[in-house]
């Protein structure tokens, strides 16, 4: 063989080789991906493409993605709420997107996904912001003062109460204005239970992934009329596939307090003001007066005393609350999961309101069939205690006499439970109760705070599944199916003593009921396709049930005292006072098409 032979051979056998690597690098690359925020939270629904092609997908419930695409490519990830990440496409990527509250591109808007920009309505979403929030109880803490157009007003102040939450305000004189609360895909009736005003304490702050809030009434071409005064979307979170078991505790300790009184008069200055409108300026007149006699008290040994009372003062106190919250998450290959569990126990600076509440929640969504099937299986529960102050005190702390003590040492008070109460004579027949309250006088407020009790419980569980598949060979077209549910009961017993300035004598004792439970079921088919860059097209057609169904009931009736001779702690007159069957019964169905066409050029 000679040397030109060999060169030859040995330049065949060169391209030979160069020509697998390049063989195999045009036959294309699989990247299977997983996005991620900054906390390790995966990103569902986030937008994969390759620039400068038509290349491009969705990331599932889970956060992950697969796409084939030439080798060398660049992959551009976006997401509401996030700056955009571009990262070189390998066979495995996880990709970290940092938050942009600016980035607003994409959003979760009931049914299915849309663009910011493509929307004809106002739309905000948000993640809740984990520093320096304070004691969040509820949902509706969270998105205090955070959305533009969107107020929210506690109803009371009381632990664990209600909120008026308005959306760009209210549209209706005569009907609620309350937003819809939808909840992973379960849209609320908004109405408490007996010992849980709030329907928004079912799912615990700790768990909310996000929010999504229609602002006006083009939220109605999605949900119907009852979206009229907007949405409010709420996401919980999920686990990640193939990560460790992670398990994290937070918790808080907050106190509050009253930082400012309303300005009232002291036990000087009330008697000073007293005298000057008597006209009584000699010392001896005005000490012999009825009026001089009115203020103060007596005590037990016959002694003519002032007190100073700062009535305002004796209602309220400084409140402390806590807030525990632990988190298991991991998962296990294909199938990602989170449970947690949660506590709350709230004071508030009222004497005798409080509140406190357990939360357990979890959340499965695996994968299937390449990827193809995401299952969403979450589930809630909250049991609730909440203790209902009588509110009547802060209008009384206001005006009552402050030259009077809080508590009264003299025989008679037994009547009163021991507080000092302006007197009246009674008339109820009964030898061993000789005293009532005065209908001209204000009642003692601490009184009013100690001598009643309202106690309300509530149980709540909800849950719900929910199925995504991206057709095989046609993944551009979405069926969707979620059914949800919500099981809900509330029990109160309100018990006034017979010492009570309001109920004297007699006493009061009864109890609220209601139970409630919410169906609902939609399903739907989605096909969405970027023909171009600037074109875009989406449409979509499903279909949707819900049942409401609520019964209620209660009983007040009125009993005698144990020192009454004859009754003791028997009903009075069965036949005023006998329990009537007050059971009131309602529901109603929601069944509707859903359904809508998008066509953008941008």
């Amino acid at each position: 063989m000679n040397k030109k032979m060999l060169n030859s051979k040995l330049l065949s056998l060169m391209l030979a080789g160069a020509s697998l690597p390049l063989g195999a690098l045009a036959q294309g690359l699989t990247v299977s991906g997983h996005v991620q925020d900054t906390t390790g939270e995966s990103v569902a629904y986030a937008t994969v493409t390759v620039p400068g092609s038509k290349t491009m997908t969705l990331t599932d419930a889970n956060g992950n993605f697969k796409l084939n695409v030439k080798p060398g490519a660049t992959l551009r990830v976006t997401y509401i709420g996030y700056k955009t990440a571009t990262v070189k496409a390998d066979g495995t990527v996880v990709i970290t997107l940092e938050d942009n509250s600016m980035l607003n591109e994409a959003v979760v808007i009931g049914y299915g996904t849309a663009k910011k920009n493509d929307l004809t309505g106002s739309v905000t979403a948000i993640k809740p912001d984990d520093k320096n929030h304070g004691l969040q109880t509820s949902a509706q803490d969270m998105i205090q003062g955070k959305v533009a157009g969107v107020n929210v007003v506690s109803s009371s102040g009381a632990p664990g109460g209600a909120a008026t939450i308005r959306i760009r305000g209210g549209s209706s004189l005569n009907a609620k204005n309350d937003p819809l609360i939808v909840i992973d895909g379960l849209a609320l009736d908004n109405d408490g239970l007996e010992g849980s005003p709030n329907a928004l304490t079912l799912v615990n702050p700790n768990d909310i992934e996000s929010f999504t809030v229609l602002k006006d009434a083009s939220a109605t071409a999605i949900y119907g009329s009852r979206a009229s005064n907007g949405v409010i979307i709420i996401t919980t979170k999920k686990g990640r596939k193939n990560t460790r078991p992670h398990v994290s505790y937070n918790g808080n300790v907050s106190v509050s307090t009253n930082t400012k009184y309303l300005d009232v008069l002291n036990a000087q200055e009330f008697i000073d003001l007293v005298r000057r409108r008597t006209g009584l300026t000699d010392d001896a007149a005005w000490q012999a007066s009825e009026y001089y006699n009115s203020l103060g008290y007596w005590n037990a040994a016959g002694q003519h005393l002032f007190a100073d009372t700062d009535w305002q003062k004796e209602i309220y106190r400084t409140a402390v609350s806590t807030d525990h919250n632990i988190t298991l998450s991991g998962g296990i290959k294909n199938m990602p999961y989170r449970v947690s569990f949660g506590y709350t126990n709230q004071k508030g600076t009222l004497k005798t309101s409080d509140y406190s509440r357990y939360t357990g929640s979890f959340n499965i969504s695996p994968t299937f069939l390449q990827d193809h099937l995401s299952v969403n299986l979450n589930g809630k529960f909250m049991c609730s205690r909440s203790s209902f102050a009588n509110t009547d005190a802060i209008g009384q702390a206001l005006n009552m006499d402050p030259t009077k003590p809080v508590y009264d040492d003299r025989a008679e008070a037994k009547e009163y439970g021991g507080f000092w109460q302006w007197p009246a004579t009674a008339d109820f027949g009964d030898s061993e109760w000789t005293h009532t309250s005065n209908g001209l006088a204000v009642g003692n407020p601490v009184a009013t705070l100690l001598q009643q009790e309202n106690i309300g419980k509530s149980r709540s569980l909800q849950g719900n599944l929910e199925l995504d598949y991206k057709v095989h060979g046609f993944e551009d077209l979405r069926l969707h199916v979620n059914g949800g549910m919500e099981v809900a009961h509330g029990h109160s017993d309100k018990t006034c003593l017979p010492t009570d300035y309001g109920h004297m004598y007699y006493g009061s004792k009864g109890w609220n009921e209601a139970d409630k439970y919410n169906l609902s079921l939609n399903m739907y088919a989605q096909y969405s396709k970027n023909f171009t860059e600037a074109h875009h097209f989406d449409a979509m057609l499903g279909y949707e049930w819900q049942h409401f169904h609520r019964k209620s009931d209660f009983s007040y009736p009125v009993y005698y005292p144990s020192t009454h001779r004859e009754h003791p702690g028997e009903l009075t007159n069965p036949n005023y006072f006998a329990e009537k069957n007050s059971l009131f019964k309602t529901e109603y169905y929601l069944v509707r098409p859903v359904g809508g066409i998008n066509l953008v050029h941008t």
